[in-house]
């Protein structure tokens, strides 16, 4: 009798202990729990493994790899959503209608950007300056005073002779030529520049300056030394800027004393 009395209440407290467990289980849309789904709010992505806090209850949640979150909670309660490299975001439940969280990212977030080569190789840089400057290129370009056409001969060129001795014509020779000198000068710069000619002698600042501007070397040089050539000629020329740096030296600036 005494054993069967215990087991009767054993069964009791097992029902109601049962009971509560299904009163405390949280089931969507019975006005117990919020549902919804967690966005990035520049790029309007979902965001996963986002933890959702409920500090009025204590009770943190996780939403899924589909940016998709339930908790157990009601009206008046806080929610704090939180994930690295985003801003917190804080909201206040008004009733169990499904939420869009959209939190801000901290960093800024820049558009994908292509870039090209800007140091375009002197070559480039000409066909530019021909493709800008075509006209200089076209019929005033012609300079040869014989011409020839078959079947007859050779002959006087009209445009040549008529470039000769008009206004336009000659400016147009003028812009090749000044075009052509700039062309020889970038070509110069382009191999021979600080950047390269530092990292060879490892001379900065003034005495860089000076050396390049005492060793410049010319645009046929420049064309058609090999790499060996180029380098061993610097070489040479360092060797030459050391033995004389008083000579090259650029001259102190001297201030005068003042008079009263």
């Amino acid at each position: 009798m005494k054993w069967g009395l215990i087991f009767f209440f054993l069964i009791i407290a097992g029902k109601c202990f049962s009971q509560d467990k299904a009163a405390a289980v949280a089931v969507p849309g019975d006005g117990k729990t919020v549902s919804g789904i967690v966005f990035d709010k520049e790029s309007h992505d979902r965001i996963a493994t986002v933890s959702v806090h409920n500090i009025t209850t204590g009770i943190v949640a996780y939403d899924n790899l589909k940016g998709e979150f339930t908790i157990a909670a009601q009206a008046g309660d806080q929610l704090v959503f939180a994930r690295a490299e985003y801003h917190p975001d804080t909201v206040k439940i008004k009733d169990n209608t499904p939420l869009a969280i959209y939190m801000a990212p901290q960093a800024i977030r820049l558009r994908e950007v292509t870039i090209h080569d800007t140091a375009f190789s002197p070559e480039r840089r000409l066909i530019a300056t021909k493709q800008q400057f075509s006209k200089a290129y076209g019929s005033l370009a012609y300079g040869d005073f014989l011409s020839t056409s078959p079947g007859s001969g050779a002959g006087l060129s009209i445009d040549a002779l008529w470039n000769s001795i008009s206004k336009s014509g000659r400016n147009a020779e003028r812009l090749r030529n000044t075009i052509e000198t700039d062309f020889e000068q970038n070509t110069i710069d382009y191999r021979f520049n600080r950047t390269y000619v530092g990292h060879i002698t490892g001379l900065a600042d003034d005495k860089l300056t000076a050396f390049m501007t005492r060793y410049r070397p010319g645009f046929y040089t420049t064309k058609t030394a090999t790499e060996y050539e180029f380098v061993a000629m610097i070489r040479a020329n360092l060797r030459r800027f050391l033995r004389n740096q008083r000579t090259y030296a650029l001259p102190r600036l001297v201030t005068p004393p003042g008079t009263n």
